[in-house]
């Protein structure tokens, strides 16, 4: 039971984590993730 109970708790932090980098860093707007020379939006 210990054993699940801390694989819970690692599995949210885990989630939440992920959570905060996805939505702080790796998404973005598209004009701003293609604006290059080679790109008209």
């Amino acid at each position: 039971m210990k054993a699940f109970i801390s694989g819970l708790v690692v599995a949210v932090v885990i989630a939440v984590g992920a959570s905060v980098v996805l939505q702080g860093e790796v998404q973005r707007p598209v004009d701003v993730a293609f604006a290059t020379s080679g790109v008209r939006l």
